[in-house]
């Protein structure tokens, strides 16, 4: 068997890094992954790589301070370097001739072409005696040294060029895109009457339509809080337009198993309202084989409650943003074992569960996973919390933390925690709309601007 190439990402996003790594994992690389520049260098020289691809923004370490640290290293310096960034200036190409980089990708890259990229460069290896000339460069004001190879600048230069080009091709198509608009908005004002008569009508059926579909969508919420042994559940729900895009519920899966979830689509409006509503009617706990939360147990004599983990690998797998108009949701889905108190959920791309132990203090459940729809196959994880009596755990949708009031400042995860800290010796249902009515006075000029949905669990004696 071919040994495989090795590529090695330095990238602080875990989604972009999971990305990328699955793009070059199909191409038959095999990858390692450090979320920083310090941590790339340490790898680097722990198991040289064939090639590197950096980030240039990076905490400790930035891609510029990890490149300059390989290229000075006479052991290190042949390994082809790409920059990847946002920045596109001339000074940034300078700067990466500076410290030796190969080649500068900016994002946003198409993947084909980033391939492309290493495949050259692996197959243009720099040489140990590659000559290195000094050069004094002035740009904006500010002197650089550039020292590096023939082969080095060259490689650098086609990348630079290739980018310009690209980058031109997109304004000459956005200009041609731009012109045939501008015909076609001609035509259309002649029209402008006419269509602005339609427009109202249809704007008032619509408005009439929009109203029933929002009281259909209240209608398919919790119908007030069940009384189940064990447990004490309270929840809030303030959609910020008259469609949601969040959507939440709770119920028994059997006797022993109650299920509780929080869905949060991007975008607003009608289609992702449409969306919300979808993902939690194929959400519930009728057994079938085709049920996603429970299914009838392989000896026929019972039923299989599904893990939360695999209820999101199936979401994932039924719901793929190409599919939904580009849209896609987050979400943290849990089954409470009320025997043994155990609580077993999965937070894909969600905000983090907020546990208040009996008398002390809420903390926030660090998870980290991609949302629903975004990479087909994506393998979630599955957290565990024990829980005890008089503990509570709070689900909620990123309309609390992220609610602005009038100087775009968010309420925050501090403020969040502060407020349940001090209505944890309230009853769970005044907990959670106490919470609510905080996120509401934050931003009382102008209003939330995003959906808010709280979902407060307290396992009781």
């Amino acid at each position: 068997m071919t040994e495989k190439i090795e590529v090695l990402i330095a990238e602080d996003s875990r989604i972009q890094a999971k990305m990328l790594r699955k793009k070059l994992e199909a191409a038959g690389y095999a990858v390692r992954w450090a979320e920083n520049g310090k941590l790339g260098i340490e790898m680097t020289k722990e198991q040289r790589p064939a090639i590197i691809i950096s980030d240039i923004e990076m905490p400790e370490m930035t891609g510029y301070e990890f490149c300059e640290s390989v290229k000075s290293d006479a052991q290190l310096k042949t390994i082809p370097f790409i920059l990847l960034s946002t920045l596109s200036e001339a000074e940034d190409i300078i700067r990466g001739l500076h410290v030796g980089a190969d080649n500068y990708v900016t994002k946003p890259y198409d993947p084909e072409y980033l391939l492309s990229r290493v495949s050259d460069l692996l197959s243009t290896p720099l040489g140990d005696d590659d000559d290195e000339t000094e050069l004094q460069v002035k740009l904006a004001g500010k002197e650089y040294s550039v020292k590096a190879g023939k082969q080095q600048v060259l490689n650098l230069l086609v990348s630079t060029f290739e980018n310009a080009v690209g980058k031109n091709r997109e304004l000459v198509a956005a200009n041609q895109d731009l012109s045939l608009a501008r015909d076609q908005l001609k035509e259309w004002n002649k029209d402008l009457t006419t269509l602005n008569s339609e427009l109202e009508n249809k704007n008032q059926k619509m408005a009439h339509d929009l109203a029933a579909a929002a009281k259909i969508q209240q209608s398919l919420l919790p119908s007030g809080t069940p009384d189940i042994p064990s447990v004490q559940l309270a929840w809030t729900y303030s959609p910020c337009d008259e469609l949601a895009g969040d959507f939440l519920n709770f119920f028994p899966l059997d006797d022993r198993h109650l299920a509780a979830f929080v869905v949060d689509v991007s975008g607003h409006g009608v289609a992702s309202s449409l969306l919300a509503v979808t993902v939690g009617r194929v959400m519930t706990p009728m057994v079938s084989s085709s049920s996603l939360l429970v299914k009838p147990s392989e000896n026929d004599s019972g039923k299989r409650i599904v893990s939360p983990a695999e209820v999101a690998y199936e979401l994932n797998n039924r719901f793929p943003m190409e599919d939904q108009g580009n849209l896609y949701f987050t979400m943290v889905y849990g089954v409470l074992d009320k025997q043994t108190q155990e609580f077993r959920f999965v937070s894909a791309g969600h905000p983090n569960v907020v546990h208040v132990p009996a008398g002390g203090k809420p903390m926030l459940v660090e998870t980290a996973d991609m949302a629903i729809g975004w990479i087909e196959d994506t393998e979630f994880e599955e957290h565990c919390l024990q829980l005890a009596p008089g503990d509570r755990i709070y689900l909620y949708s990123d309309g609390v933390p992220e609610a602005m009031d009038q100087d775009l400042e968010e309420f925050g995860d501090d403020r969040m925690l502060d407020s349940l800290t001090k209505s944890s010796s309230e009853p769970v249902t005044v907990s959670t709309q106490q919470l609510l009515d905080e996120v509401h006075e934050w931003c009382s000029v102008n209003g939330p601007k995003d959906d808010v949905s709280i979902l407060g669990i307290e396992i009781i004696d």
